[in-house]
């Protein structure tokens, strides 16, 4: 039974990478690096982030587990999760909402550096113990996240041609991934969502999740929609690998704080693609309208 579970929990390991990967090297094999780059120059969208990533995120998390009562460990994974914006496999929700791919490739440059910044300093704050140093969080999203999106950036800007034909490849494998990811995360992790059922995490991971999103969406003043729905699925989709770092890092790691953590993955599936299939109907309706979005600063 203990080497079933062990293969489960590999092949979500090893799924969970495959669609991260495949979702940002797929990103990157289409994308300029300077229109990247220029999108950094948006700053209305720049500071939205931001704020919503790493001040509006937490405080919503604290108040949520503030009313609902959660247990201080449940607590204390939910505000891990509201402290790490912008899910490796976010470039693949973004493309499901239609949404503008240069400006999510600029949301996973500034969230993973800031996120590096920020979680050291404020781990502990969250919880007695609770301390993780800026190369541990740093190095998860130096090698799944700005890897593979960087080299296929490179492999996009010396050889054209090898990247079209790697395109298919990588789009297929994170595709694959995600439905793989879907089925294994309920039975791996179906006994432990039914065993948080009279806790109220599950409850407060949809309304964290949900309230930020739709706060983010509806921002947006000076926003194309496609940029809003980055903005709105960077809140949505967290970076759990950063998020369950601290924890990890713990001689003793507080288990009711990693579920916390572990269950966010599936519940921000689902919201995710709620989320990009509502965007999706408003960048079809700004389609029929002709509006087009660019990348611009102010």
């Amino acid at each position: 039974m203990q080497d079933a579970d062990a293969l489960l929990a590999l092949a979500v390991r090893i799924s969970l990478i495959a669609f991260m990967v495949g979702s940002l090297l797929d990103m990157g094999l289409e994308m300029r690096v300077r229109d990247a780059l220029a999108c950094l120059g948006n700053r209305r969208f720049l500071v939205r982030v931001l704020a919503f990533g790493f001040l509006a995120g937490p405080a919503l998390a604290w108040a949520i587990g503030r009313a609902l009562g959660l247990d201080p460990s449940y607590a204390t994974g939910l505000m891990l999760v509201g402290l790490t914006p912008g899910a490796p496999f976010l470039p693949a929700m973004v493309r499901r909402a239609k949404g503008d791919m240069r400006h999510a490739a600029a949301m996973m440059l500034v969230t993973a550096l800031a996120t590096v910044a920020v979680l050291p300093v404020a781990t502990p704050l969250i919880a007695e113990g609770l301390t993780v140093d800026a190369w541990t969080v740093a190095r998860p999203i130096l090698v799944l996240v700005l890897l593979p999106l960087l080299i296929g950036m490179a492999v996009f800007a010396m050889a054209p041609a090898i990247a079209a034909a790697l395109h298919p490849w990588a789009r297929a494998v994170g595709g694959i991934a995600a439905l793989a990811l879907l089925a294994l995360c309920v039975v791996v992790y179906g006994r432990s969502m039914a065993g948080t059922f009279g806790q109220r995490v599950i409850a407060a991971e949809v309304l964290f999740l949900g309230l930020l999103t739709l706060a983010a969406y509806r921002s947006g003043g000076g926003l194309a929609q496609r940029e809003r729905s980055v903005l709105g699925l960077g809140m949505c989709t967290r970076n759990l690998g950063a998020a369950l770092a601290p924890l990890l890092s713990m001689e003793a790691p507080d288990e009711r704080a990693v579920v916390a953590v572990v269950l966010a993955l599936p519940v921000q599936l689902v919201c995710a693609l709620v989320a990009a299939a509502l965007f999706a109907r408003g960048a079809t309706s700004q389609d029929t309208n002709g509006r087009t979005t660019t990348c611009r600063s102010g």
